[in-house]
């Protein structure tokens, strides 16, 4: 595969915005920015898979802070987050919330989501397929946004994560400082939070293809539409929607929520096709930008964080450094 740093739209549909296809579609790029405005200067049904590792609405960082009402204890910590370490940096909000105004949360992820889920319906052809990588807890909101929009939510694919800290409180040690050693005894075994979050949804949409005509007549007109179930048993045992991908030695620790390269491969060939487009609107540390090179598609990413920016092109320059040396 010849990379390149633009490349016209070979391809239009009814959807196509005329005015962008007469403009040259940046491939095999990092674009630094906001993904709202770079997506919206993308051409109509031009691209072949969105897959995104989108922020998830927890408060894990600064940058996934989606709502806006705020509370001084929130992404701070406490003594016993810091005698955890570093699995258990920041204070997040109890489920209930500290305020009223907290359990507009959910419905604020929504309308976050809703921002741009209608550009992503545009720019993506009809029968391709979106992956979107969401929180447990507001991942509903996000499937009903894309809903909204005009997607088919297809499927729930499950990451099953080989790196996943329990950081579920017990009881009794809340009981222990407040003296109470009755209720300490009683509770024994108890605990605030969750179990181990041993996976991570996947989020399979569709844009629906032409009324009256199949997904095989949607292959021959816009080339996606089927999944290839044979090169998907490249990565895993079965064609199972519980995807058991690691990290390779050493990949991980570039950004709070990298995923293996691996299991963006596996996305990508499980959709789309050689010489096909993968756009990540929030590219992160660039996973999804090399898996789309190491397996010769061209890829479209944007980040909005300069110091990712960086570690995204440097990854894409050390792999197509190893793809011209041929290693592994």
């Amino acid at each position: 595969m010849k990379f390149s740093t633009v490349a016209p739209i070979s391809e239009t549909s009814e959807e196509s915005n005329p005015v962008a296809h007469a403009h040259a579609l940046p491939l095999d790029k990092i674009l630094a920015g906001d993904s709202f405005t770079l997506v919206k200067k993308m051409p109509g049904a031009s691209v072949h898979l969105i897959l995104s590792d989108i922020p998830y609405g927890i408060g894990a960082e600064d940058w996934d802070v989606l709502h806006d009402n705020t509370n001084s204890a929130y992404l701070g910590s406490s003594p016993a987050q810091e005698k955890a370490g570093a699995i258990f940096k920041k204070r997040g909000k109890p489920i209930n919330g500290w305020s009223e105004a907290d359990r507009e949360i959910p419905k604020q992820y929504y309308d976050w989501c809703s921002t741009w889920a209608a550009e992503w319906f545009r720019v993506l052809k009809p029968g391709g397929t979106v992956f979107i990588f969401a929180g447990r807890r507001f991942s509903h909101r996000c499937i009903c946004a894309l809903e909204d929009v005009g997607f088919s939510f297809k499927d729930m694919l499950a990451w099953v994560r080989d790196r996943a800290p329990h950081r579920a409180q017990r009881v009794s040690v809340v009981f222990d400082r407040r003296g109470d050693e009755f209720s300490s005894r009683e509770w024994k075994g108890w605990r605030v939070g969750n179990l181990r979050p041993s996976f991570e949804p996947i989020l399979w949409f569709t844009k629906p293809y032409k009324i009256g005509t199949t997904i095989a007549d949607n292959a021959l007109n816009h080339g996606v539409g089927p999944y290839n179930e044979e090169a998907f048993l490249r990565y895993v045992t079965n064609p199972n929607n519980m995807l058991d991908c690691g990290f390779s030695k050493g990949e991980g620790g570039l950004h709070p929520t990298q995923k293996p390269v691996r299991l963006m491969q596996a996305l990508i060939e499980l959709t789309t096709k050689p010489e096909q487009i993968v756009l990540d609107p929030f590219a992160g540390s660039g996973s999804t930008l090399v898996a789309a090179r190491n397996l010769d598609r061209h890829f479209i990413g944007c980040e909005i964080d300069e110091k990712y920016v960086a570690v995204c092109r440097r990854r894409l320059d050390e792999s197509e450094l190893r793809l011209f040396k041929k290693l592994p």
